[in-house]
């Protein structure tokens, strides 16, 4: 049998049952379709959450009290013998490819203003913070440059705090009461939205040691490095080890790099995504089984066919090739009908919804078709077995 014929044959036989082969095809349609709308969300939302992420920069190595457990955590303060310290921070400043050192601590407090009050996220740190994480100001400095042991009564707000404690006044030089002690504004930041859940706008940044003094703690958080470019990562965190090591006797903290940090949020996500795309398969699994019954129906109403077609000189083989195609090319329509419909869904979502973050993710598009031809061959073996073992004689009888 020619290819020519057997295409021809296959859609001609698809198309003269219009309904039936819709009704087949409608279950990998929506299969597709929903694999499509989900992986999309999916992807868009892996994208975003690493923007969001990226954004504080790329080579950045976080210092955490407490040495890393079996089960993947920091114990962090408590049980740490030795705490991280404003010290252990100047003297990592001294390493050659510091390029930034930000000690770190956080706490929730009330700010006053006035009649004024709010309860806020208040963050200890020194002045490198903006350099670090790619912060800019609104009017305004941030803290100064100085001893960082010595702290001090001034404060810099996040814009949304200075909204809502001042309006539309300029709150530079402005008395403010953070946890009950003084402090005077000397800077507004810009805004910057929220990250993961955290809206860091509506924050206020005191000095480190200040801020400890204010929460009672003994330990800072955390150190953040800002490194050089170009800069031997691996080599670097052994620098960080020694250095720390031999300050608290011991390697009692824990390290972490950006690179880190991103193959864990990126391993976390590629699982989301491959999670959303297994619901939209379970519907292409609902299409096959439809596919399964409808040709196996289809060879009962056809059996004089297959009578006849034997007789005219058509091999087993031949039978069983035109059965598997005719699976294989309904199967491989629904699933470009589906992308089709999928691919309109979501530029209508980005259309309709901009702030939703949607992204094509054309790896697993392209995986869905393949699935639906694999879905076509496999639904359709079956009955193109039972159609190609059919006795000619016996078929020809059949009415």
């Amino acid at each position: 049998m020619l290819l020519h014929d057997f295409m021809h044959f296959t859609l001609h036989t698809i198309t003269a049952h219009k309904v039936r082969s819709s009704l087949t095809a409608a279950g990998i349609v929506i299969g597709v379709t929903a694999v499509v709308l989900l992986t999309s969300i999916g992807q868009g939302i892996h994208q975003f959450v690493l923007s969001e992420f990226t954004q504080f920069g790329t080579n950045i190595v976080a210092i955490n009290p407490g040495k890393t457990t079996t089960h993947g955590a920091a114990i962090g303060v408590f049980g740490n013998t030795q705490p991280l310290t404003i010290d252990d921070a100047v003297a990592l400043e001294h390493l050659s490819n510091a390029k930034a050192v930000v000690s770190f601590v956080q706490g929730n407090v009330d700010v006053e203003a006035g009649v004024k009050t709010r309860r806020t996220t208040i963050y200890g740190t020194t002045h490198a913070f903006p350099e670090a994480f790619r912060f800019t100001l609104q009017s305004g400095r941030f803290l100064p440059k100085g001893d960082p042991q010595r702290g001090g009564s001034y404060a810099v707000l996040g814009s949304k705090l200075k909204t809502e404690l001042f309006g539309n006044r300029n709150a530079l030089g402005e008395r403010i009461r953070i946890g009950g002690q003084a402090f005077r504004v000397i800077g507004i930041m810009a805004a910057k939205g929220q990250v993961l859940g955290f809206d860091l706008d509506d924050t206020v940044y005191i000095p480190v040691a200040t801020c400890m003094d204010l929460l009672n703690q003994d330990s800072l958080m955390e150190i953040d490095i800002l490194y050089t470019a170009q800069t031997d990562i691996e080599h670097f965190v052994e620098q960080i080890t020694h250095r720390l090591s031999k300050r608290h006797g011991r390697e009692d903290f824990t390290i972490t790099t950006q690179e880190q940090m991103l193959e864990v949020l990126n391993s976390i996500l590629d699982i989301l995504t491959l999670a959303v795309a297994a619901l939209g398969a379970i519907s292409l699994f609902v299409g096959g089984i439809g596919i399964l019954t409808i040709m196996t129906i289809s060879v009962t109403e056809r059996t004089s066919e297959i009578g006849l077609l034997r007789a005219l000189g058509a091999k087993r083989q031949h039978i069983l090739w035109l059965f598997l195609g005719e699976a294989t090319v309904l199967a491989a329509l629904g699933g470009l009908v589906g992308l089709a419909l999928g691919l309109s869904l979501v530029t209508t979502l980005k259309l309709a919804l901009p702030a939703l973050p949607v992204e094509t993710a054309w790896n697993y598009n392209f995986l869905a078709e393949i699935v639906c031809i694999l879905t076509g061959l496999i639904a359709g073996l079956l009955p193109a077995k039972h159609a190609a073992d059919l006795n000619p004689v016996d078929a020809m009888r059949a009415e």
